[in-house]
């Protein structure tokens, strides 16, 4: 009987941070100059993972880390052709060490069809792990407003990047238990369809808007977007907000964190792995915590469920709540919170919640350009 396993995909986001974890030296090399000898890198072993194991059954796991070489910015400069053959090659990799299912990490279950055309390539199952990520990031929603003793049922609640495969289930999840949703991204008519997707979710109150500055009226915002630069400042939130950042690279700058104490940003979708897990690798968590996407691909190998379960652009809400369930039964977990990798601490939580707006005191909402009309009008109430 073949040994369950699993690979993942990684690779740098930051170049100096990232590449100086497993190379030192090759870290001390401009970011330019280490971006530009990517492109001739061939597929790296990272690290072999041991000690991943179920609570439901005790089966074990072995896993490895390998990683792509090319930065988010040379997969969205690159030919795609060329970028899914440096993910193509990384996968086979992964087949000859033996894994039975693979994980694709930040951009490359990002980069051109969202995983399909790299699984067709490949002689095992594949998934980008969009759909525990989703589930995850609403979780840690839920977990926040809990601790902030600010009720979603009252709140209003914002999805960035809410016209993307990610943002749209989190908005249908997160439509039945808040008070206003507010989606926000570049497409108004795209957004337009998703509302209505949600409100079949039963949402009290949507509105769409194209404007970061509509942020301000967010208590609980979800950001999860495809953007290489950071797109959201201290400016943009109001006092006592709550981010999930979901988004790798980041979507909320560290100016944040540096500036706005009143305001909490947590990493979105850290997971805690069962059993005696050691990664063998320092990717930026603390021991037994992973991303969730990550930790998708290692619960679908835990249930012996070897199948490409989350590909291309059109994730289902039933995928989310399938593999939240497997992951649940076999012992993943919220890991927790962290923001800009630390802790965060119960000092933290106090400032944020002393510093909450009471209710009826929202900042008022900035108008938007209507693509149709060329005039800047209200927040489309829908």
């Amino acid at each position: 009987m073949m040994q369950d396993s699993f690979a993942f995909i990684i690779h740098p986001l930051d170049p100096k941070r990232d590449v100086s974890r497993k190379y030192p030296a090759l870290g001390k090399l401009p970011a330019w100059l280490i971006e530009f000898l990517s492109i001739f890198y061939p597929p790296v072993f990272i690290s072999k993972i041991e000690g991943v194991q179920s609570v439901e059954n005790g089966r074990s796991l072995t896993g490895w880390f390998i990683a792509c070489p090319l930065t988010p910015n040379m997969m969205l400069r690159l030919p795609t052709a060329l970028v899914y053959r440096k993910i193509v090659q990384t996968g086979k990799l992964a087949e000859k060490l033996g894994a039975r299912v693979l994980g694709l990490g930040a951009f490359t279950s990002v980069v051109g069809d969202g995983g399909i055309t790299i699984a067709r390539q490949l002689n095992i199952p594949v998934t980008t792990g969009d759909s525990y990520t989703i589930a995850q990031a609403v979780h840690a929603i839920e977990e926040a407003a809990v601790l902030l003793e600010n009720p979603l049922s009252t709140a209003t609640v914002a999805v960035v990047g809410a016209t993307g495969a990610i943002g749209s289930v989190c908005a249908q999840l997160l439509a039945p238990q808040c008070q206003q949703l507010l989606l926000i991204g570049r497409r108004i008519e795209k957004l337009q369809e998703v509302a209505t997707a949600v409100r079949q979710q039963g949402a009290a109150q949507v509105t769409i808007s194209a404007n970061m500055a509509d942020l301000a009226q967010a208590d609980f915002v979800i950001t999860v977007t495809s953007a290489v630069e950071t797109i959201i400042e201290p400016h943009h939130l109001r006092p006592g907000a709550v981010v999930c950042d979901v988004s790798r690279p980041r979507d909320v700058s560290k100016q944040v964190a540096e500036q706005r104490p009143d305001v909490l940003v947590i990493e979105g979708g850290m997971v805690e792995v069962p059993g005696p897990v050691n990664f063998n690798f320092d990717f930026g968590f603390p021991p037994k915590m992973a991303y969730a996407c990550m930790a998708e691909t290692m619960a679908l190998a835990l249930d012996g469920n070897y199948v490409s379960f989350t590909l291309g652009k059109d994730i289902k809400l039933s995928q989310v709540q399938t593999i939240d369930t497997i992951a649940q039964r076999h012992g993943f977990k919220l890991g927790g919170f962290r923001s800009f990798e630390r802790a965060v601490t119960s000092s933290q939580i106090a400032v944020v919640k002393a510093a909450r707006i009471p209710d009826g005191d929202a900042v008022g909402a900035v108008p938007f350009l209507n693509p149709k009309t060329n005039t800047f009008v209200d927040s489309v109430k829908i």
